[in-house]
């Protein structure tokens, strides 16, 4: 549903996504759009900002072993080093130009 001034969060989000991921499946776009929609800490960012952030953690928890390592006693910041690797790879399947650095923030509130 269109809004008068323009799309809906939803809808920019959902757009700002299909840009970013041309060849993300249907089912994980749905998956990383609740994310975003669900995060306080993406609820306001831009479209583009908010779809990056929740891509990157979507593939970070689900496409690496991010978590196992966490459960491992790994820190933070360690278990994300050893899987930068994993989200690139998963990124680059889904056809987004960009990478995760090491230098950058990967998302927005995402506690883990």
């Amino acid at each position: 549903m269109h809004r008068p001034d323009g799309p809906t969060r939803r809808e920019a989000v959902a757009a700002a996504l299909a840009r970013l991921a041309p060849r993300l499946p249907a089912f994980e776009a749905g998956a990383v759009l609740d994310r975003v929609l669900a995060s306080p800490g993406l609820r306001r960012g831009r479209p583009e900002a908010s779809a990056w952030l929740g891509l990157v953690a979507y593939a970070r928890h689900v496409c690496t072993d991010y978590d196992d390592l966490l459960d491992e006693g790994y820190d933070r910041d360690s278990a994300r080093h050893f899987v930068r690797d994993d989200i690139n790879a998963a990124l680059a399947g889904w056809g987004v130009a960009r990478r995760v650095s090491g230098e950058e923030t990967e998302d927005g509130d995402d506690p883990a």
